[in-house]
Order: C-alpha cells, then structure tokens, then sequence
C-alpha cells in the first residue's frame, strides 16, 4: 500500500512539474500599449501596404457579413470549433492601435498577440512569417492608418482541448517555421517573386493544400494538392492531382486571377471571388508572377498543339450539348436554363463571358456538392464586374430536377461517371445556404 501511494505521489509530482515546465516554457510576456504616432509612416510604405492587404485578402476573414470593413466577427467552421476572426483596425480598445510594431510583427510571425495570448493557425502566421521586415512595416503602416472601427467580436467557440490556447506553444515548435522566405537561385527572378508572395502575403497553401490531424499544412508531394473544405465548397487541387480536363499553364492562370475568367478553366466563384477581386487589382506584373510560381506545380500539358487543339475542340462540342441525351430531363433542363450564357460555338455573347462548362473542374471532381451550390445560388457578385451574373436556380429547380441537371452536365457535358445521392446532396445544401442576389 504505501508502495503505491509513493508511487502514484511520484507520478502526480512529475505530471506537475511538466505542467509547470510547459507553462514556463509557453509563457509569451504582454507588451506595453504604445499606439503609434501620426508621423511614422512614410506615404511609400502604406501604399506598399495596400497592395498586401490586397494580396493577403484580409478582409475576407476579419469581416463579418454585413459588417464593417476589417472590424471583426467572421467565422470559420473547424473540425477542432468555430473560430471567429479579430477586429484589426486601429481602434485602441477592441482592435490593434494599441500595439506597437513589435506586437504586430510577433503576432505576424510567432502567432502570439500584445497581450501574450496565442493566436489559432487559422490566422495563417505561418505564412505571414515568411514577409521580409520591410513588407511587414509596410503592412504595419497600412492597418494602422485606416478609419478605427470600434467592435468586439465574440469570442471563439472550441472543443476542450483545443480551447486552451497555451496548448499552441506546443504546435508552434512541431510546425511553425518561423524563418522568412528566401528566394531559390535556380529560379528565375518573376518565379521567386511569385514564390513569395504566395508564400507569404497570399497564403495560397492555407485552403489549397491538405491539413495533418493536428491542424498544420502539409508540404511535400501534397503542398497545393486540395482536398479541404472552406465555407462547404471542396478546395481543388493545383498540382499534379488537379482533375481539370486541360492543364493550368501561366497564361491561364493570369486570365483567372487577373480577371475572375480563364475559357479552358471558367469563372471564379464561391470564396474565390472575393479573392481574385483584390488580386485583380493588383500590378499586372506581381499577378503574372504569382502565376508562373504557380504553374510550376501543375502537370505538364501532354502532346503536341495540334493535339492540344483537337482536345480543345471535343471539349467545345461537349459545352454545347452536342453530347446530349441519355439524360431526356437534364439535357432540357440544360437547353432551358444553361445553353443560352454556356454554349460556345456559334452562339452570340449576349453579356459578360461564356465559359464552356466542359472545361469546368468542378464537373470532374469526386463530389457534386461545388456545382450544386452554383446552381442553386448562382454568381451574385462576380470577381469581377465584366464576367456577368448567373442567376440563382434555387426556386426554379426541385431536387431532382437539379440532380438530372447535375448528372446530365457530369455526364454527357464532361463525359465522367454519374454521381449518386444528388438529390440528397441537393436539398442538404439547399437548407442551410441562402439564395444569392443575380444582380448588384
């Protein structure tokens, strides 16, 4: 007996003084409050600013629906709980104009905030940690020059562990590499230039690229290689495991990112609008550097040009339907509803582009779930305002008219497999999204 009580005294005593050791090891400091001066910043830097914040996106998780402009109260659905973004303007009492650069550059490069709190991956320090110093000023100088806007987000909702923020200390020394990007000499110059900004102000990797169980980013052979979900749409893949008919080349890349548009790929939607919007915006030349990082991931295009036009041409003739019927209800529903914006040969542009939907990847991966929600929703606010709107079908169509549809464009339009259960994948996102504006 006395044995065990020593025994189990000893493993009390040890599980404390690892407790206290973790705790010692995890402690971050809280920074003193020290706003900066009206003069600090140079117009140079917040311009420089500017176009990272527009790289970066920041505003698409750091606001809320109906809410001001990077004040806050976004949320994003984890498998770990519902995180719910910061407010990063420069209010002293619920944002960041209390904190001083270096505040600002610990929480941008070790994910831990003025007061000494950890910061969730989520905010994707671990590639804004990437950011040379002077970017990471200039980002400063933006942020903190922009109207204040006083509003204090609820707090993030996690599972027990999960909710123990000190736990990240821990996950930053297995995963964080804390070091900024260096450019890679067997490189050209616009692909190291690509490469860092992907890297760093983009993120790209954080929705394109599968996640461990433990919540980090995998590299390697899976770094771009899709697979997540982000606000119920399904990332695809830019690499090697992209399932697009034609593979993506630089020229395509720039279109889509440039313009929201690439005709042997399609239109930006769902949560990359809002993203091609800012990057459209961009200089021409950092988007066309970013472009050709990128395509540097993707499959090499196979055969001659000759074959590259031949396939072109099948995938023409399929966008139109030509393909059509052994699905009699989809392919009426197509002639009806899709044909008159998404045929492609000798058809009149009666506005904003045609994109043929053969080439669309969303036809060829493994779930229906990213068309369904275009049909049913439509494009409300296009990436940009040239591409056109397509209306939301969601009270036109039943369930299993969108299903016939949906089998019909997978089918014969793309000349895959049908998918199975539709209807149910259908009405299961028809309850809990909410129909789309067809017009600003």
């Amino acid at each position: 007996m006395k044995l065990r009580y020593k025994w189990l005294t000893g493993v009390v005593a040890i599980a404390a003084i690892a407790t206290g050791g973790f705790a010692w090891f995890a402690h971050q400091p809280e920074i003193a409050a020290a706003p900066p001066g009206p003069h600090d910043f140079t117009t140079a830097q917040i311009a420089r600013g500017e176009i990272l914040v527009r790289t970066g996106d920041c505003a698409v998780c750091h606001t809320a629906s109906g809410g001001a402009r990077n004040a806050g109260g976004g949320r994003l659905d984890t498998p770990f709980g519902v995180i719910v973004s910061s407010n990063i303007t420069p209010d002293r009492e619920t944002g960041i104009g209390a904190w001083p650069y270096a505040a600002f550059e610990r929480a941008m490069r070790r994910g831990v905030d003025r007061e000494g709190h950890y910061l969730y991956p989520a905010f994707p320090y671990t590639s804004f940690a990437r950011f040379n110093d002077e970017d990471m000023r200039a980002l400063y100088a933006y942020l903190m020059t922009q109207p204040p806007v006083r509003s204090a987000p609820p707090p993030s909702d996690l599972k027990f562990p999960f909710n123990l923020r000190m736990l990240m200390a821990g996950w930053n020394m297995l995963f964080l590499d804390g070091r900024p990007w260096r450019p890679d000499p067997s490189q050209s110059a616009e692909w190291n230039r690509g490469a860092y900004l992907v890297q760093s102000a983009a993120h790209c990797t954080a929705c394109h690229s599968p996640r461990n169980v433990f919540g980090a980013e995998q590299g390697g052979a899976d770094m771009f290689a899709g697979g997540g979900v982000v606000d119920g749409w399904h990332v695809p893949a830019l690499n090697t495991a992209s399932r697009a008919p034609i593979a993506w080349n630089a020229d395509d890349l720039y279109d889509y990112l440039r313009t929201g548009y690439s005709a042997r790929h399609g239109v930006a939607a769902g949560p990359m609008a809002p993203v091609v919007e800012k990057l459209s915006r961009l200089p021409k030349e950092d988007v066309r550097a970013i472009a050709v990082y990128m395509a540097s991931f993707a499959p090499a295009g196979a055969g001659s040009a000759a074959d590259l036009a031949q396939h072109e041409a099948a995938l023409d003739a399929r966008s139109d339907g030509v393909m059509a019927a052994r699905a009699q209800t989809g392919a009426a529903l197509f002639a009806g509803a899709c044909a008159g914006c998404h045929r492609v040969n000798d058809a009149p542009k009666l506005f904003g582009v045609r994109p043929g939907l053969a080439y669309n990847t969303n036809l060829y991966a493994d779930s229906p779930d990213n068309l369904l929600r275009i049909l049913l929703n439509g494009i409300g606010q296009p990436a940009t305002r040239d591409l056109g709107y397509m209306p939301a079908f969601r009270y036109n169509f039943n369930d299993a008219q969108l299903a016939a549809l949906a089998n019909y464009l997978r089918t014969d339009i793309a000349g895959q497999p049908a998918w199975t259960d539709v209807a149910a994948a259908a009405a299961n996102i028809r309850s809990t999204t909410v129909r789309s504006t067809t017009a600003p």
